[in-house]
């Protein structure tokens, strides 16, 4: 049980976190992120399971992040109001092809980030756009006018 309890705090945690940190973080690794996530992944897996080694605690450790995994799916599909909370709200960055200053501020991405996306997507200009969405994965979908 003292296992199940650690799992649904590191969890927990885990969700805050990476709701902390950004979407648009976590969608552009650098490979300093990436060798960070390993070391995370070190960590947590010796907070959660301390000298258990054994296949029933892996096991048990390993069903009860996919249970939450699950759950937290199925209250983000079955709740509507808790969707946002759980995984997040698309932001329009652009509109009309004028920038959000405001909206790039609160998700911490700068007009030249915002540009090389829209670069990426064969669109020249930010005035050729008619809406910009960061959407809850990290990605940004352009609409051109």
């Amino acid at each position: 049980m003292d296992l199940v309890v650690r799992t649904v705090f590191v969890f927990v945690l885990i969700f805050v976190v990476t709701r902390a940190v950004g979407r648009r973080e976590l969608s552009s690794m650098e490979p300093f992120d990436m060798i960070l996530l390993v070391v995370i992944g070190d960590l947590v897996q010796q907070g959660v399971t301390q000298s258990d080694y054994s296949l029933t605690g892996a096991t048990t450790v390993i069903a009860t992040l996919a249970l939450l995994t699950v759950l937290t799916a199925w209250l983000s599909f079955r709740f509507g109001r808790l969707r946002p909370l759980l995984e997040g709200e698309p932001v329009v960055v652009v509109s009309d092809g004028r920038v959000l200053e405001r909206n790039l501020r609160r998700e911490r991405m700068t007009v030249e980030e915002l540009e090389a996306e829209a670069r990426q997507q064969q669109i020249a200009s930010l005035d050729q756009v008619r809406f910009a969405v960061l959407e809850t994965n990290g990605q940004i979908s352009f609409l051109e006018k």
